[in-house]
């Protein structure tokens, strides 16, 4: 057997087991998870933003003093800077955007969130 017949062998083998092992569920549930995750981390950044510096920031490339791993919320929501508070939607969870995410009422009290796909 070449190289690349193996190679394809092993490909098409490990999408069979991973199809027969739900890896549909198992990517929405990390979708779910990392999105999740990745909302709450620019909501938690951008109130942060305002707390100190008196007003939501322009860009989320505005932000200071995130981490690395906050980093990410660059490619899994977009920001818009509204005039009384800000916009945010989920965009990319772990490999695609979840499916649903709902939060309850309460969770949305006292943030300057004011437009979201995920706010019903």
């Amino acid at each position: 057997m070449n190289s690349n017949f193996r190679l394809l062998f092993f490909s098409i083998l490990i999408m069979f087991i991973t199809q027969q092992c739900g890896f549909d569920n198992m990517k929405e549930e990390a979708n779910q998870k990392f999105g999740d995750q990745h909302f709450k981390t620019a909501i938690a950044l951008i109130e942060l933003h305002k707390i100190r510096e008196g007003s939501y920031p322009e860009t989320l490339k505005d932000l200071k003093y995130i981490g690395d791993w906050d980093q990410i919320v660059f490619s899994s929501v977009s920001y818009t800077k509204l005039e009384t508070g800000y916009e945010l939607n989920l965009i990319n969870g772990w490999i695609g955007k979840p499916n649903e995410l709902v939060y309850p009422d309460a969770f949305w009290n006292g943030l300057g969130l004011q437009k979201s796909n995920l706010k019903k």
